[in-house]
């Protein structure tokens, strides 16, 4: 294995990466770097091992068709090591690693950890808040929660909850609001990262070119709960996000209409990883804690149906 002394292995690390994600992009997120320094180390392993391994479109990096049977390799024996390095640090089976969003585990998850603690007293939870997409493959995290389409490649999806949203606002201000056409005198509160806009929302109460009022713009879907909260306007919500404080009375949704989005709660796991029994209690948990929420969210909500003329 000398000629293993010719090349650096973290070039060789992200030239698999590369060939496996597709961008230099998807790589540097990775690794926590920067493209470019993705670019030099791939540029390195190519000239360290005499060949041209990826053709540099537009779209990204496509393998070389004499690169093929080089990175089939690379990705075999890079599983190997990972898993090399799993087995040698074969982590306590009661601790169970969780991969959320931040915002859902502060404004749904955390809240109800106790009663999971309750009913698993033998297993310890790890929560990391993180919207990187890591590879679960690679790491000791044992299940992710996310929201999107569930198309996110080199995993196992499985839809939790379809998104719906709503608007909210704090009591003081949900008595001015009676029907759609009056979200127009009440300042919008946006979140700058949002997947969706109020035109989803506007279009199905029937009110779609209503002239609304921008109010704060922040960058955390929590932030701006917390400004409606202070009665700062009123904001698109959704299950998981608004419900506790609509339950808890410190927000009111005015109107019954809920939208879809197309987007939905993903539970996410390495494909073909065998689950373990504190995996699957976890799972079952959970999927019994957010019917229980839905159904109390529905019985703090006005009762959907056609909306009442808007102007």
């Amino acid at each position: 294995m000398r000629n293993l002394n010719l090349v650096h292995l973290n070039g060789l690390r992200a030239v698999e990466a590369a060939a496996r994600l597709g961008t230099l992009q998807a790589v540097a997120e990775e690794f926590g770097v920067s493209p470019g320094a993705v670019s030099q180390q791939i540029t390195k392993a190519e000239a360290q091992l005499g060949m041209v391994l990826f053709d540099r479109q537009p779209r990204g990096l496509v393998p070389t068709e004499q690169a093929a049977p080089v990175l089939f390799r690379l990705a075999d024996a890079f599983r190997s090591l990972s898993e090399a390095v799993r087995l040698a640090g074969q982590r306590d089976p009661s601790i169970l690693t969780i991969s959320v969003a931040p915002v859902f585990a502060a404004r749904w998850l955390v809240h109800r950890l106790d009663r999971f603690t309750a009913t698993h007293p033998e297993l310890h939870l790890r929560i990391d808040a993180t919207t990187r997409l890591i590879d679960l493959g690679a790491s000791d995290v044992d299940l992710g929660i996310r929201v999107g389409r569930g198309e996110w490649p080199h995993v196992k999806s499985e839809l939790l909850l379809q998104q719906e949203i709503f608007p909210v606002a704090s009591p003081a201000l949900a008595e001015r609001l009676h029907h759609p056409a009056d979200l127009a005198a009440i300042p919008l509160v946006i979140d700058d990262r949002s997947m969706f806009s109020w035109d989803l929302w506007l279009r199905a109460a029937g009110v779609p070119d209503l002239a609304c009022r921008i109010g704060h713009r922040l960058n955390e879907a929590s932030l701006c709960l917390d400004a409606v909260m202070a009665g700062q306007g009123v904001m698109l919500a959704w299950q998981t996000l608004a419900g506790d404080a609509i339950r808890q009375g410190r927000l009111v949704a005015p109107f019954g209409l809920r939208v879809r989005t197309g987007f939905g709660h993903y539970l996410v796991t390495a494909p073909g990883q065998r689950q373990r029994p504190a995996v699957a209690a976890f799972v079952r948990w959970l999927k019994d804690e957010l019917a229980d929420s839905m159904a109390s969210l529905d019985r703090h909500m006005p009762p959907a149906g056609p909306q009442p003329p808007a102007l």
